[in-house]
């Protein structure tokens, strides 16, 4: 993760141990798979395809719970009490924490859910703990879907990185 500022992989760092304390059921999309597989454009928060399995809900609540996690770009006074039936019922969801922002997503545009993007997933190991991360080819799709154009002008990138000789032997 040499690639972000120290500031950001503390955040990251510390997002990523939370996920992997509570045993988390999740795979790391967004910027932060980008990062991994190389890419150099910046990212301010941490995207993961969580399990929606109630067991899986009841520990991403206790996980957010204890980071003091607020919903972000909502109104101030909107009600909102963070537990596993609101997860429930609901799909995808941004956080801001007390160690960053956090986005969960029940659904990934272009990949669907959890399941479709565990399949192929890569394995990493991130601050003592094994993550999946999507695989190159659908962090594409999906960064096609999103359409944004953050993640447009990503696309070319991770295409490149995508022809690239892999350096694991």
């Amino acid at each position: 993760m040499a690639r972000l500022s120290q500031e950001l992989e503390s955040h990251i760092e510390k997002q990523t141990r939370l996920l992997g304390k509570f045993g988390i059921d999740c795979v790391i999309v967004g910027g932060v798979a980008a990062t991994l597989y190389g890419s150099e454009i910046p990212t301010t928060d941490l995207d993961v395809c969580y399990s929606r399995s109630a067991a899986n809900l009841q520990r991403v609540a206790e996980a957010l719970q204890s980071v003091n996690a607020q919903l972000r770009n909502v109104p101030p006074d909107l009600p909102f009490l963070l537990d596993s039936e609101t997860l429930r019922r609901g799909l995808n969801f941004t956080f801001t924490t007390d160690i960053g922002s956090i986005d969960l997503l029940g659904e990934v545009s272009g990949l669907g859910f959890y399941d479709n993007l565990l399949e192929d997933a890569v394995t990493y190991e991130l601050f003592g703990y094994l993550f999946p991360v999507v695989n190159i080819e659908k962090l594409i799709i999906a960064k096609k879907a999103a359409g944004r154009p953050k993640d447009l002008l990503m696309i070319a990138e991770l295409e490149a990185l995508k022809e690239r000789p892999s350096d694991i032997s």
